[in-house]
């Protein structure tokens, strides 16, 4: 173990307890951050901890129920079988909760990603009041809170991710256009309910913690991208090295507001929303607004021409504005997450299209196109793993002594 005199960061001596506490959240952060089980063996190779340490550590951490030892798997060399260690299964978890223009959603997520309980409810959010949109996601909330206590899961909190700006230096939703919301205490509001009186989440972007959800997906690759969420709106994220790179004030990626250019093929002009967002998809193929991104992929499957015309244009536009955010950000892969997932396969040839015409790094480094991976309502995943994370950068409060 390192010694007790060395020094933080900033610049005053670390105590021995800080050192056993950082080794604590090292320790927990290799077993959640493992793609695949790990042993006690191979942290202390990773770490540079002793074997004995870590084995300590490990302890500590199997007490308070975070992680858990799996079945022994045979040696290769003599010597006992390694005991794999993964994240305990629904004894810690986090709420996270989404309101978005079509729906709303509770989802609770324990340290290992696994979803324990979840309700959604669907309906049509545009132009709503706060109060009962609110009031309608703490009444979905009220049961899953109570599955959770009811089955002995410590709740750590909860998160709620919104299709807008938030504030996140002073806390407010500054503005969801498509909700028609604007400067709403959404803390104060939800906190007037019981069930959340005792526990107000947090707020957050929905696409930042969509993309949050996406990086844990795929942990254990290199985890630089940009993240482009379709719903009604389109949000995106940057996720550099694993993190969120939020902003100042954490209004990065607000892709779908991008102007795009007055020539070439966009002459009239307009944001990206208005080419590729899921109502403007909707509008050019045909459809009804109300209808979801499988009935577009029904008509695309069927070779509905206005449909697939629909899908090239909108790939077009969505390859443009990310064309501009790869020159800013210099990042070589984009994840289509949201309807986008759905639809790449119409979709993906054009954006790469405009991403290999006007991106004017791609000769040296080819920009790549991935469809997310963190599965439906990740933005609800992403809004649980953003308040675990107080439990992986301080296990020693939820350790007993």
């Amino acid at each position: 173990m390192a010694s007790a005199r060395a020094t933080s960061g900033g610049g005053r001596a670390a105590r021995q307890e800080s050192l056993r506490h950082h080794n604590l959240a090292l320790t927990l952060r290799h077993v959640l951050d493992a793609p695949t089980p790990v042993s006690r063996a191979d942290i202390a190779a990773a770490t540079g901890l002793t074997r004995a340490t870590v084995s300590a550590l490990v302890d500590r951490l199997l007490a308070a129920n975070l992680v858990a030892e799996l079945e022994p798997v045979a040696a290769q060399r003599a010597g006992r079988p390694a005991v794999p260690l993964a994240p305990a299964k629904g004894t810690v978890a986090a709420v996270g909760m989404e309101v978005n223009v079509d729906y709303l959603g509770v989802r609770a997520v324990d340290l290992g990603g696994h979803v324990l309980q979840q309700r959604v409810e669907e309906g049509d959010f545009r132009g709503s009041e706060p109060e009962e949109v609110l009031g309608r996601l703490a009444a979905l909330a009220g049961p899953v809170l109570a599955v959770l206590s009811a089955d002995g899961v410590v709740i750590v909190g909860t998160a709620l991710a919104l299709p807008g700006l938030v504030d996140s230096v002073t806390g407010p939703l500054r503005v969801a256009p498509n909700l028609g919301w604007r400067d709403v205490d959404v803390v104060a509001l939800l906190a007037e309910h019981p069930v959340l009186a005792a526990m107000p989440p947090r707020l957050a972007n929905e696409a930042n913690l969509a993309a949050r959800a996406e990086a844990r997906a795929r942990r254990g690759e290199p985890a630089s991208f940009v993240y482009v969420s379709g719903e009604v709106g389109i949000g995106a994220a940057i996720v550099l090295d694993g993190r969120i790179f939020g902003g100042r004030h954490g209004w990065s990626g607000e892709i779908g507001h991008m102007a795009l250019g007055t020539a070439g093929a966009f002459d009239e002009g307009g944001t990206l929303e208005s080419y590729a967002g899921q109502d403007a998809l909707h509008e050019a193929a045909g459809l009804p607004r109300t209808g979801s991104a499988a009935d577009i992929v029904a008509a695309a499957r069927a070779g509905e021409p206005r449909v697939l015309a629909a899908l090239e244009r909108a790939g077009a536009a969505l390859g443009v504005a990310l064309a501009n955010v790869v020159h800013v950000v210099d990042v070589d892969r984009v994840v289509l997450g949201g309807i986008y997932a759905d639809l790449a396969p119409y979709l993906r040839d054009a954006v790469l299209a405009q991403l290999e015409r006007r991106v004017i790094t791609a000769p040296w480094a080819a920009v790549e196109v991935d469809v997310a991976r963190a599965g439906r309502y990740p933005a609800m995943t992403g809004a649980a793993l953003e308040v675990l994370q107080a439990v992986v950068e301080e296990p020693a409060a939820w350790v007993p002594a």
